[in-house]
């Protein structure tokens, strides 16, 4: 039965992969730069003594000109990272502290 498996993580998180050549009209999110958002994700997460983040490597997540994306469950936060930076307060404010960051937050539409 699903419920006797113990949850391993607090958090999982998506990350967009996507790569179209340049110029397509819908763009991706490898494109628009989020190979080294992703790298750092997965660096500094590594580095934390306690973490409780799987990050999962998808293709697109449907909203490509908005991208870098990538959703956090069990929330479903939409996040669009654009700094390393970004990535830092992501991992410091949502993963560690338990706080979304609002600024970051994109609401994906149609």
């Amino acid at each position: 039965m699903l419920a006797d498996i113990p949850v391993v993580f607090k958090y999982h998180v998506f990350t967009c992969f996507q790569q179209r050549p340049a110029g397509h009209p819908r763009g991706s999110c490898m494109g628009a730069g989020a190979k080294p958002l992703w790298e750092r994700l997965q660096g500094r997460l590594t580095a934390t003594p306690n973490p409780d983040v799987s990050v999962t490597a998808t293709g697109c997540l449907g909203f490509c000109r908005a991208g870098p994306l990538m959703v956090v469950y069990p929330e479903g936060v939409w996040y669009v990272p654009r700094t390393e930076e970004d990535i830092d307060e992501i991992i410091q404010s949502h993963f560690v502290e338990g706080n979304p960051v609002e600024r970051l937050i994109i609401v994906p539409t149609p």
